[in-house]
């Protein structure tokens, strides 16, 4: 993974030369458009983060807000992190659905879908799949996890 030193999200998107800006600034805008309440945008692990800030929930295992999604422009590709889809065949079917809808092949890991182009992803499926866990049902789904570790 290509990890930014950028501090901000106004930083990180400074370094992107513009082409590779304007993808990332039209999946951002998607995510930030459906993002409940109670998440916060910031930068980590060298990308632009969505989660819980620590403010609200300071329990979790690396002392990171705890992430909910993730963007980022990497050396060959693009990456968005859906940790809401990780572990959820119910969601992760929603996403490969939308995908053979626009007749694209998901490029997926646990949470991470690569993409070329932003025309590679339905981006109003991952809106909704944005939108679909508010903040505290995350975290109930996070501390039901960790109980089982």
């Amino acid at each position: 993974m290509v990890q930014s030193a950028a501090k901000t999200v106004t930083g990180y998107l400074a370094e992107l030369p513009g082409e590779r800006r304007a993808v990332i600034s039209k999946v951002r805008a998607t995510i930030r458009r459906n993002l409940p309440k109670g998440y916060k945008e910031a930068m980590g692990w060298g990308v632009i983060t969505y989660g819980i800030p620590l403010s609200r929930y300071p329990d979790t295992y690396n002392g990171q807000l705890l992430c909910y999604a993730g963007l980022a422009a990497q050396k060959n590709f693009y990456a968005i992190y859906l940790m809401g889809v990780y572990g959820d065949s119910k969601r992760e079917a929603i996403l490969r659905q939308g995908f053979k809808a626009i007749g694209k092949k998901a490029d997926m890991g646990k949470s991470c879908i690569r993409f070329k182009k932003v025309e590679d992803l339905p981006l109003d499926v991952i809106g909704e799949l944005i939108a679909g866990i508010p903040a505290d049902q995350f975290i109930a789904r996070y501390e039901k996890v960790k109980k089982k570790k």
